[in-house]
């Protein structure tokens, strides 16, 4: 099958697509599902030189999020609710590649009015941002949050969920156009733009003095951000997309009541798995309301030019969530469209 392979570490750039992989196989308990779509995650770019803390053994086929279905020689284990055909987004080690192997708990059914270019993109971004916001900041309606990093693929995610919540949203961004499309697709109060030098007392004005009720950072700024912090105030480190991990000065949490949480979705399965369905419900809720909606960037890259994709996220290039097309979709499946 054709498959973008790890065999030695390097950066994605100097990797190519390859068409004689091995086709998974489905271990106990999993499922075999054919991979329409992938979504591409910034450590995607870290795994595949080895700097990522989840490493498998090499060879391994690089990618966690897709959207596709359930192939029609899979197993279906015990408990299992999917079969063959059934449409379904996930998360699991290989989704560049053009079939992949994963638990069918790491599974969920795909809404009938979503591509597999929107569904790609749900698995890691959406319950991220949902229990960065709910879980950890604990956000409550009418308070205020700042999003840095609005426009990329859980900073759009984390603008929509916190209006939806009934927050006051304040987007951080790099550029006026992406300041404009987190307005604009987003749906933020307010925009800024955090390459211009004292950011932080336009964010501070826009909140009459008091400053925010929660950031959420998934680029590295936190300590950049605490500046504009309000009494009590939940930042939250979602990511460091900037390349450094942050010192922070802790006087600052003792002399402004602040917390400082992390989020790790990927290790509810193994610490808390029954917050996992939970969390779904309410997106899933989201989504089918119309009150959240996936943004995917303007341009779908196609499996051969997936190293291009990586580079230009590297770059912050994108907006939204970057999809892969593994495989062109059905032609009534281009018609479906949240």
């Amino acid at each position: 099958m054709r498959a973008f392979v790890i065999n030695e570490y390097a950066h994605p750039s100097k990797i190519s697509v390859v068409s004689n992989a091995p086709e998974p196989k489905a271990g106990k308990g999993e499922v075999l599902v054919d991979v329409y779509s992938a979504g591409l995650n910034y450590f995607d770019i870290l795994q595949a030189q080895g700097k990522y803390q989840v490493q498998p053994p090499r060879p391994f086929v690089l990618g966690n999020e897709f959207a596709g279905k359930i192939a029609a020689n899979s197993p279906i284990p015990d408990g299992c609710p999917f079969r063959p055909g059934d449409r379904v987004f996930g998360g699991g080690q290989g989704a560049y590649g053009e079939k992949v192997a994963v638990p069918w708990q790491s599974l969920v059914s795909l809404p009938d009015n979503m591509t597999y270019d929107q569904g790609a993109g749900l698995y890691v971004t959406w319950p991220t941002s949902y229990e960065a916001l709910v879980g950890r900041a604990g956000l409550k309606a009418g308070e205020w949050v700042l999003v840095t990093a609005s426009a990329g693929g859980v900073g759009i995610a984390a603008v929509q969920l916190a209006k939806a919540l009934g927050a006051k949203v304040i987007a951080a961004a790099g550029s006026q156009e992406k300041i404009d499309l987190s307005v604009r697709q987003g749906g933020a109060d307010h925009g800024i733009n955090y390459t211009k030098e004292g950011w932080q007392k336009e964010v501070l004005k826009l909140t009459g003095g008091r400053g925010v009720d929660v950031i959420y950072d998934p680029v590295g700024l936190i300590r950049d951000s605490l500046k504009c912090i309000a009494w009590k105030g939940r930042a939250i480190v979602v990511g460091f997309a900037a390349g450094s991990i942050e010192k922070l000065p802790l006087n600052l949490v003792l002399l402004k009541n602040i917390s400082i949480v992390g989020i790790h979705w990927g290790a509810y399965t193994k610490f808390e798995p029954s917050r996992v369905p939970v969390v779904w419900q309410s997106l899933l809720d989201l989504f089918s309301s119309g009150r959240a909606k996936p943004v995917v960037y303007q341009e779908t890259f196609p499996f051969e030019r997936l190293a291009d994709g990586l580079l230009a996220l590297e770059q912050r290039k994108t907006w939204g969530k970057v999809i892969v097309r593994i495989r062109e979709p059905e032609p009534s499946q281009t018609k479906a469209r949240l």
